[in-house]
């Protein structure tokens, strides 16, 4: 394998590492970086890289929330163990919407907004989403600030904002969080609840992808494999930075300077587009 290949593999992790937390579309900014830093890999494995690469970034989150996640923790109360149940309860109940509605669209949805138009749009339509509801939350309290008094019926809207990250450079983050500051939550919460929400969503369509992989005759070969692994072990890493980085910064900051990104680089994008 052509050492060229790896650095490519590598940037591509450190890609998804920063974009799955940031709520500024993972899957977006790999499409779009696959203009700019081509694997030689064929478009089947690339479909199936650019989710499964995601799984390292969803291992960051299970090891850093380990405790918080574990249900059955000897450290904590049978009070303590017993919410944290309830709380995976509720992330299922919120993975509905986009199981039901994504798994039959899977295809289609891929067909047609996979392209760098699309996720262009949709990174101006989402990023001024954000700039206008932080301006609307600025005088506002959250009614939710502890992810116990999180609802099954707050879940549930949240996974149904989640059906919007079905297309490309909406953001899965960017519109859970987006979702769980409109229904009410802090923006802590929302983005723990998006977090955790990420977990068996992920998991799931990284499966999905590779079945449909194999299904359609495709193999791993070595270097398959590891240019695979070298950008889910890199995600891991970053992601890791990344979340510890977004935590410390929305206990001071709102999500307006991620809108104003989305919004620039969408244009900037555009305009390369059209030239």
């Amino acid at each position: 394998m052509e050492f060229i290949e790896l650095l490519k593999a590598i940037a591509l992790g450190i890609i998804e590492g920063i974009t799955e937390w940031l709520p500024i579309s993972s899957t977006g900014h790999l499409i779009l970086a696959d203009e700019f830093i081509k694997l030689n890999q064929t478009p089947e494995f690339m479909s199936m890289f650019n989710v499964v690469i995601q799984l390292g970034a969803i291992m960051a989150v299970v090891v850093l929330y380990f405790n918080k996640l574990n249900p059955f923790s000897l450290s904590k109360t049978k009070e303590e163990n017993k919410e944290t149940w309830s709380l995976w309860f509720k992330v299922v109940v919120a993975i509905i919407p986009s199981a039901i509605i994504g798994l039959p669209l899977d295809d289609w949805l891929e067909e047609t907004f996979h392209h760098f138009l699309p996720v262009a749009l949709m990174l101006i339509i989402y990023g001024v989403a954000f700039i206008v509801v932080e301006k609307r939350n600025r005088t506002k309290t959250p009614k939710v600030t502890d992810l116990n008094q999180i609802t099954y019926q707050f879940a549930l809207m949240v996974g149904f904002f989640q059906v919007l990250a079905l297309i490309p450079g909406t953001s899965r983050s960017g519109a859970t969080i987006l979702g769980g500051i409109l229904i009410g939550a802090s923006r802590f919460v929302s983005a723990e609840f998006s977090f955790f929400l990420g977990i068996p969503t992920m998991f799931g369509a990284s499966l999905l992808k590779i079945v449909k992989f194999l299904a359609t005759g495709n193999s791993f070969d070595l270097n398959a494999t590891i240019i695979l692994l070298t950008g889910t072990i890199v995600s891991f890493v970053v992601s890791i930075l990344a979340i510890r980085f977004l935590m410390n910064y929305i206990k001071k900051n709102d999500f307006s300077a991620f809108g104003w990104y989305r919004v620039i680089l969408g244009i900037i994008l555009i305009g390369y587009w059209f030239i």
